[in-house]
């Protein structure tokens, strides 16, 4: 399958994301070669393999769940270009 203008286009729009002229040729080319792969994963008979949840033996050891003060939330906020609150303002995608 390949990736034409109208789809690109289509992906944009769903993504909020905006390519630019320049580099839309060189997107299409790689959102192709990533449906190629899949194309070629698809084609794998796993019919007769089991689902690993973990490759620890005995499960993955998990940590006591302590709550931590971090200022994170204002480190990634600094970066948007809108903001209200705690949160990032987007425009609306859901009429």
């Amino acid at each position: 399958m390949t990736i034409d203008d109208k789809l690109l286009s289509k992906l944009e729009k769903l993504s909020s994301l905006k390519i630019s002229d320049e580099k839309r040729e060189e997107v299409k080319k790689q959102l192709s070669e990533i449906l190629s792969f899949v194309d070629i994963l698809n084609e794998l008979d796993l019919s007769n393999d089991k689902a690993i949840v973990s490759a620890v033996k005995g499960g993955t050891l998990l940590r006591k769940d302590e709550a931590a003060k971090s200022d994170v939330i204002d480190t990634i906020l600094a970066n948007a270009p809108a903001r209200e609150g705690g949160f990032f303002v987007v425009p609306k995608i859901i009429e």
